[in-house]
């Protein structure tokens, strides 16, 4: 029982990626808040860089983590426009997914913005070995994922993923 603990106490290896045709390290304040958030609970960042809304780029990315990150968390190209192409690319490649992260991030996100939440296609699941959240790119709703869902059960869900 008492690796089992320890591993649920180990800071994972965090890769941060946002999506986005437009920002820069300088004005991505989506990829800082999440850069922060994961510190301040005592998280590696392993990985934090800014990529087009490309499936392939996506896909090769996600694969190039594997080994590298225990957590990958990507933020941006979750909407419905024509360039918001980030949840069909994740989402051929999940192995498992994990519907209750996005239900439960819509029904969240639907008591701060209303109606507008069902424009979210937030979604979250395992590739290999590491855990994958895909989330809106706005700095409020990184904030809300993270805070509410995502690192709160980061450890629990290593600890899962390593059972056996």
């Amino acid at each position: 029982m008492t690796a089992h603990v320890h591993t649920l106490n180990q800071p994972q290896r965090f890769a941060l990626i946002t999506v986005s045709d437009t920002r820069t390290l300088e004005n991505d304040e989506s990829g800082r808040v999440m850069q922060e958030m994961t510190q301040i609970a005592g998280h590696n960042v392993v990985f934090r860089e800014i990529i087009s809304d490309e499936p392939a780029t996506i896909k090769y990315l996600l694969q190039d983590l594997v080994g590298k990150a225990d957590v990958a968390c990507l933020s941006g190209g979750t909407g419905i426009s024509r360039r918001d192409r980030t949840f069909e690319a994740v989402s051929e490649l999940l192995e498992k997914t994990l519907s209750g992260f996005g239900e439960l991030f819509r029904a969240l996100s639907y008591d701060e913005i209303g109606a507008a939440a069902m424009l979210s296609r937030a979604i979250a699941g395992l590739y290999r070995d590491m855990i994958v959240f895909v989330m809106p790119g706005s700095p409020s709703a990184v904030r809300l994922a993270m805070d509410r869902l995502i690192l709160p059960q980061t450890a629990h869900l290593a600890g899962e993923l390593r059972k056996h």
